[in-house]
């Protein structure tokens, strides 16, 4: 789950303003992120589950979590210093979204057996999550490197003369480190 929270001060271009822009963001992360404490707090894709258990999981997290946070992101019209990020991000999301479903898809009509187990960690839906998860943490990174290299850009806020559309301040922690730290070992099978 991602998580933005930002600092800003007034950009005052045309469009949506990028403190707005930071706040609608903030309202769908925040929001995404209660969905994904309830469901967590259910026991969601928790405990010994079978493959049409996890199946249901899985998609009960699309249908609950990641499309409404899709169609939330896609109804904003991201400022113009920020739109190639927010675009490299929830394309990203949006393709997750896709990869997500076709795992679902192949966790059901996985056997609820070891050679079933084996087959499902060694499927091209399974290989395809986790490369879209490496892809997803490498893009979370650089979206990251590019809100901190603004923030550094932040030490003339303080210069008087200089036009407010300048002294633009981003201070911003997107998650990332809640990327795993290897993507290429989860949902390994047999577990360890």
């Amino acid at each position: 789950m991602l998580c933005l929270a930002v600092g800003l001060t007034a950009c005052g271009e045309s469009g949506t303003a990028l403190t707005e822009y930071v706040d609608l963001i903030n309202v769908a992360a925040e929001q995404a992120g209660q969905t994904a404490q309830q469901l967590i707090s259910e026991g969601v894709l928790a405990g010994d589950l079978n493959p049409q258990q996890l199946q249901a999981g899985i998609e009960r997290g699309l249908r609950e979590i990641r499309l409404p946070l899709q169609e939330s992101v896609d109804a904003i019209q991201p400022p113009r210093q920020v739109a190639d990020l927010h675009e490299l991000l929830w394309t990203w999301h949006a393709d997750f979204i896709a990869v997500e479903t076709a795992l679902a898809e192949r966790v059901g009509q996985a056997a609820d057996t070891e050679e079933g187990w084996t087959a499902l960690s060694d499927s091209s839906e399974m290989a395809a999550y986790r490369g879209s998860v490496a892809a997803g943490k490498q893009v979370c990174i650089d979206f990251q490197a590019e809100l901190d290299d603004t923030a550094v850009r932040g030490e003339f806020k303080d210069v008087p003369w200089l036009p407010g559309e300048l002294k633009e301040v981003v201070i911003a922690a997107l998650g990332c480190e809640w990327f795993p730290e290897d993507p290429d070992s989860i949902y390994r099978y047999p577990l360890p």
